[in-house]
């Protein structure tokens, strides 16, 4: 296991294989493959673990410092002497079953067809993917976790973490995320990208070039949304300068990131809703909105709070006080790193 912290995350990426992996909705994925990477060592108990979950178009990498991820690099909040220390805790960051960064996704090939399964894709649940997580875990001999950590989409499976498996976690921190996923939109991003003449229901794989076109204008569009412009503001106080650097991201996001991952993980999400479930969870929470977020707005707090502390859930809440809306989490990490720090440091006492 990798002994120290490193910020090319990618070169440390592994890869955790489930054989006949079978998924809440009954069917079976012949192979279920996740990427993940570890940092930090592992106490004799397997009892020092922290888990960092990642967002929708994310993956791993959004620990490495240069990340272009949606949440912003956690570059600041994972390593030796950070909140989430690698120092004292074994740190593991696994990439999301049907994730396009090592884990096992539409561009896979189907043993069965020997073809990429596509939108073929069997259908999984948040549930799905932090069941692999967790025999990822057993795997590499964690018993027990401190925490689950992630924002968005890492934070859906945070909360996923403590109702699936209650005693496992002592804590969860869910960022610019919540409990239930806002209504998702899966057959407008069907359609979107059956837009493109080379997307042929997903089976795309062959043309060249794919569907990179169409995936970088919507990924421009959802960087906007997220406030990539106030985020790019000070390096680039030049208009058509800084909308040249969010085409050069979008266009290298869309290089990496297959369209079926879109569809698979976006269709996990709109049916998850854990709120008639809380009073499953036993674990400490710390809720963490942006209060310029337009995804997760703060306007948000009040009832998450209320259902949870009804469900008799011990949880805190945080607001981060960021101009750059859903990438606060990352990109204005020293205005909360602070009460990260003290979360983890609480629940080790």
């Amino acid at each position: 296991m990798n002994s120290s912290f490193s910020p090319d995350a990618a070169a440390a990426l592994r890869q955790h294989r489930i054989e006949s992996f079978a998924l809440a909705n009954g069917e079976l994925l012949p192979e279920a493959v996740t990427a993940f990477l570890t940092f930090g060592e592992l106490a004799p108990n397997g009892r020092n673990a922290i888990l960092v979950t990642h967002g929708y178009t994310s993956g791993p990498d959004m620990l490495r410092p240069d990340s272009a991820a949606a949440e912003g690099s956690w570059s600041e909040l994972v390593g030796p002497g950070k909140p989430i220390d690698t120092e004292r805790f074994f740190v593991v960051c696994p990439n999301m079953l049907g994730s396009s960064y090592g884990s096992t996704n539409g561009a896979s090939i189907d043993p069965r067809t020997g073809r990429p399964y596509g939108l073929r894709f069997p259908g999984v649940t948040l549930a799905d993917i932090v069941s692999a997580q967790h025999a990822l875990l057993d795997h590499l001999g964690v018993r027990h976790l401190v925490a689950v950590v992630g924002p968005s989409f890492g934070g859906f499976q945070a909360f996923q973490w403590a109702v699936s498996y209650p005693d496992f976690v002592d804590g969860i921190v869910a960022a610019t995320s919540a409990p239930f996923c806002p209504p998702a939109d899966v057959k407008g991003i069907v359609k979107r990208l059956a837009q493109d003449p080379n997307w042929h229901d997903g089976d795309y794989y062959d043309v060249p070039g794919g569907v990179d076109a169409t995936l970088t204008r919507m990924r421009v569009e959802t960087l906007r949304s997220f406030g990539i412009d106030t985020v790019l503001a000070a390096r680039f106080p030049d208009a058509t300068a800084r909308d040249a650097e969010i085409q050069r991201i979008a266009a290298t996001w869309a290089e990496r990131f297959d369209a079926n991952s879109m569809v698979i993980l976006m269709r996990a999400a709109e049916c998850f809703d854990l709120r008639p479930r809380l009073s499953r969870i036993a674990a400490r929470v710390l809720f963490v909105l942006s209060s310029t977020d337009r995804l997760f707005p703060p306007t948000l707090a009040p009832g998450v709070m209320d259902a949870l502390w009804n469900a008799g859930v011990q949880a805190a809440y945080h607001e981060i006080d960021s101009p750059h809306g859903h990438f606060a989490s990352g990109v204005d990490a020293g205005r909360w790193a602070h009460r990260l720090a003290a979360f983890i440091e609480a629940l080790t006492r």
